[in-house]
């Protein structure tokens, strides 16, 4: 049975970028797809283009292209990314101009467009689904609205010959689907094979994940030589089928465990999973060990693709301000917590406007707070680090916040060293359904 390979180069926009050399060196790869996107992400890239139109493309673009486009262009491995974010032309110019700076010639890059919808909300009565007010409502906090787009444009650019497709907000496992629906002529109404081209997607879209990035807890679950985890590889058959499997000799591990937690990660509903291209059943899922970091998985479904596409709305949520300071040796807890009332005070005595205020000390109560945290008292560490974060409506009183913390080095308990501070401005993130008919994706290409 006809198989075709596929590595995951990348699972998140900061990945490590030798793991995909290594997958296009030593994989035997007919794709190299990188999954660089998230909300945030494409919220933040949409700030980058308002400031600069030809920006807003994935930052580590040239640095990813640069590492695997002359190995990938020696043995025909094709390639499929996100990495357009908020300017997928953009970022095929930026693509295009990598190849010509490393001597390449005859590729033909494809970049995706349609999924920014951001005019359509001001034209209809959508709901925001985290709290179900208007999304007129929001006003002009909104900077960004992307939707989620499937499989069928990568997979028209894939057949008219692209060697790089270059997308913005497509579902994560659309860009691990649209390879397998144009090598294999599967139709897009064959969702039986959709719901498994999604499976095999949603197993490698994380990348050094399903090898045991993630899965790693050492005395419990331990996972050999992770400074050098090699990403996954999906050996796809014809059928659907698939076997995932990383380059011999790299580190991590390829187990049922660790497939397992992959599928059930991010899963709301495991029998029925919405993507672009299909409603994905994966209940009736199995998952075999067929060989040393090989496991076969196969028997998913699924059924007609939903008449609507998420959209992640990006929205300016003011600033936030941040200090941090340490404290070591007897007493370190009880001069971190005098440390954090006098900021306390402090920034209310200063008059500093606030929406939100956090006072914690990292290690003891940062993560879970007090009561979860078990905060009797009987905990004293050797040392703690103290951070006061709080939200603002303005800059320079989210600056504010980090210069109090900053001023305990002289007027605070002893011993505090190691001060940070920051502050920035925050996007958020909010989520709506557009009507899919609404969202026209729209394939451009350049050639070097």
């Amino acid at each position: 049975m006809r198989q075709i390979r596929i590595g995951a180069g990348a699972g998140y926009s900061g990945d490590r970028i030798e793991p995909a050399i290594e997958l296009a060196e030593k994989g035997d790869l007919q794709y190299l797809v990188f999954e660089c996107l998230a909300e945030r992400t494409i919220a933040l890239a949409q700030q980058a283009k308002l400031r600069d139109p030809a920006a807003g493309y994935d930052p580590l673009l040239p640095e990813r292209f640069r590492a695997v486009l002359p190995l990938c262009h020696a043995k025909d491995i094709r390639i499929v990314t996100n990495m357009g974010a908020a300017n997928p032309q953009a970022a095929a110019e930026r693509t295009r101009a990598v190849a010509q700076e490393l001597g390449l010639t005859g590729l033909k890059i494809a970049a995706v467009t349609g999924d920014d919808v951001l005019p359509y909300l001001s034209n209809g009565d959508y709901r925001i689904e985290e709290t179900g007010a208007a999304v007129a409502d929001v006003g002009n906090r909104v900077v960004s609205a992307n939707a989620y787009i499937g499989a069928q444009s990568i997979a028209e650019a894939l057949a008219n010959g692209a060697h790089i497709v270059i997308t913005g907000r497509a579902a994560d496992p659309s860009l691990f689907a649209a390879p397998l629906i144009h090598e294999f002529g599967w139709s897009l109404n064959d969702f039986h094979r959709l719901g498994q081209a999604t499976l095999i997607g949603h197993l490698l879209e994380c990348a050094g994940q399903v090898t045991g990035g993630y899965f790693a807890d050492p005395g419990y679950k331990d996972v050999p030589d992770l400074a050098r985890l090699g990403f996954p590889i999906g050996e796809v058959s014809e059928d659907g089928s698939v076997v995932i499997t990383k380059v011999a000799g790299s580190g991590g591990r390829v187990t049922p465990a660790t497939c397992k937690e992959q599928i059930l990660y991010e899963i709301h509903d495991p029998a029925r999973y919405l993507t672009p291209d299909v409603i994905a059943d994966f209940s009736n899922v199995t998952v075999e060990e067929v060989g040393s970091d090989r496991i076969r998985i196969q028997g998913a479904s699924g059924g007609p693709r939903p008449e609507t596409l998420k959209v992640s709305i990006g929205t300016v949520e003011g600033f936030v301000g941040e200090g941090q300071i340490s404290y070591a040796g007897p007493g370190a807890r009880a001069r971190g917590e005098l440390a954090l009332d006098i900021v306390r005070e402090r920034l209310n005595l200063t008059g500093v406007s606030t929406s939100e205020l956090r006072f914690d000390l990292i290690g003891v109560n940062s993560l879970h707070g007090d009561r979860l945290s078990g905060n009797s008292g009987a905990h004293e560490p050797y040392e703690v680090r103290i951070r006061v974060v709080g939200r603002t409506d303005s800059l320079a009183e989210a600056v504010r916040i980090g210069n109090e913390v900053e001023t305990l080095y002289t007027n605070g308990p002893a011993g505090g060293g190691g001060v940070t501070k920051s502050a920035r401005e925050v996007v958020g993130i909010l989520s709506t359904y557009i009507p899919r008919h609404l969202v026209r994706p729209t394939v451009h290409y350049v050639e070097c």
